[in-house]
């Protein structure tokens, strides 16, 4: 079987220090900053765990038979891929698209990692073995990984040798027989403060002279030394879940990591002062591809929910029908068609490599991360159209109904044919948590700059996209005809 979610909750209690409106935090799941997303992570694991789904978000661990979460396969065929989404999907679906950095995102990097272990055994092969090795212990207990793989906004303008401290960005310290001693900061800890383990890396180009900084290790949360410092929780602020339904179940807080003298034992470091390797891991591997693809799954599913409340609210105000709003829906539609599209594609259009591992196909798959910052932002403004003034003229809570006065004029004014007052708000509150709350202004940043910034994606996808086969058909129309006219297939002038 897999991790239940009451397991997953009580791994949380390993003396992790979280530190969040001025106190450290040992106990993150009773802690209303955080107890939210516990609960919603624990209902992830659960649902796997169901033996209604096991069939298909497991698969048999090849190390024990037993089954494992389908997310930690290494795909090698397009079936694999095709169950792989499969399983997602459902994941993303239980929490709405809304958690980013769920226990399945590093998952699949893990599966791409081990997958190509070889890269790792560049550095040395005990580095190939502890990838392995760690994926395997990740996969056949069902642990849940998060990362951190940016260094700190200090000054760009410098590479991390040359910061004023050189352990300002996360690095090696020392070096010791039984392991080695890290140091500095890491961002963007999303999901951090309630996984078990941290990967720490780098996806940013590192240059001559930052090998001490060219690592990939895993420290478990609760290791000494290793801080995480949470952003404002917005679960927190919410008044209740009907006020605030997504933020009080879905927000799984990013943070700053901080390393003061952090021990990692040799088993648990992938690369080590390897700047090749360390770039090999994230280009040289489908790690980077198998994750994006489950972003990208869940993406669809954010996508489907926004589709769908814009249609419940233009139904709800009569409004469906008239060809402007329909022109709105089918244009939130088609993004959302889109993007599904894209991640089938990338399993028709996958590739095999020599190690027998099925990467998903590239293109489709920096189609979306380009597209995916430039369109959100502009769904949401599309909604927020659709429903102008009514999710800004709410009731402030739901304990409004519990004032007899009150209640009545709301019941009143505030309500749609074949709707009641609550059920209209309820709606209402719902979209606004997505679009406009201080939770939705999250996620609009969070989707513009998932896969980096937006001008490296744009960069990646003009590296990845086949312009000689664009070309080729431009030359093929260019030769038919010339300044004479058209040019017959003979080659005569027609």
């Amino acid at each position: 079987m897999t991790r239940s979610g009451k397991d997953y909750i009580s791994g949380l209690k390993d003396g992790r220090r979280v530190f969040i409106d001025g106190e450290y935090v040992s106990d993150v799941a009773a802690h209303p900053a955080f107890a939210g997303a516990v609960a919603s992570i624990a209902n992830v694991y659960d649902n796997a765990n169901a033996p209604a789904n096991r069939e298909v978000m497991t698969y048999p661990s090849p190390a024990t038979g037993d089954p494992v979460n389908l997310s930690f396969l290494i795909p090698r065929s397009e079936d694999d891929l095709r169950r792989r989404r499969t399983a997602l999907r459902l994941s993303a679906e239980t929490t709405a698209g809304l958690m980013g950095r769920g226990p399945e995102h590093v998952a699949g990097f893990l599966a791409g990692w081990a997958g190509r272990a070889d890269v790792f055994a560049e550095g040395g092969d005990r580095f190939a073995a502890n990838i392995t090795a760690f994926y395997e212990h990740v996969r056949d207990n069902d642990l849940y990984c998060s990362y951190a793989i940016v260094p700190p906004q200090i000054d760009r303008s410098k590479p991390a040798h040359q910061q004023a401290d050189p352990h300002l960005y996360a690095g090696v310290k020392e070096e010791r027989e039984d392991g080695i001693v890290l140091a500095g900061a890491q961002m963007l800890g999303t999901g951090a403060a309630i996984s078990d383990y941290l990967i720490l890396s780098c996806i940013v180009p590192l240059r001559e002279g930052d090998e001490n900084y060219a690592i990939s290790v895993a420290i478990p949360l609760g290791a000494q030394g290793l801080k995480v410092y949470s952003r404002r929780s917005y679960a927190e602020g919410a008044t209740s879940v009907f006020d605030y339904p997504l933020a009080s179940q879905f927000d799984e807080t990013d943070a700053l990591i901080v390393l003061d003298d952090v021990f990692v034992p040799w088993e648990r470091v992938f690369v080590f002062r390897n700047r090749d390797v360390l770039s090999g891991s994230w280009n040289r591997t489908p790690a980077h591809l198998l994750g994006n693809n489950q972003a990208q799954i869940r993406f669809s599913v954010k996508l489907d929910l926004l589709t769908g409340l814009a249609q419940r609210v233009a139904a709800m105000n009569g409004s469906d029908t008239f060809p402007p709003v329909r022109g709105t829906l089918g244009q939130l539609a088609a993004h959302a068609a889109m993007v599904s599209g894209l991640v089938a594609a990338q399993e028709q259009e996958c590739e095999i490599d020599e190690h027998g591992v099925a990467w998903p196909a590239r293109t489709p798959n920096f189609a979306v991360q380009t597209l995916q910052s430039e369109f959100y932002p502009k769904l949401l403004q599309m909604v927020r159209e659709l429903c102008g003034g009514g999710v800004i003229q709410l009731p402030s809570d739901i304990r409004d109904y519990d004032n007899p006065e009150a209640a009545a004029d709301l019941e009143r004014y505030v309500q749609s044919p074949g709707w009641s007052s609550v059920e209209r708000v309820k709606l209402l509150k719902l979209v606004w948590d997505l679009v406009g709350s201080e939770f939705a202004g999250r996620h609009e940043q969070y989707e513009m700059f998932y896969a980096g910034a937006p001008f490296l994606v744009r960069t990646r996808m003009a590296q990845v996209y086949d312009f000689a086969a664009a070309e080729a058909l431009v030359d093929r129309v260019m030769s038919t005809y010339d300044r004479s006219g058209r040019i017959a297939s003979d080659g005569s002038a027609a």
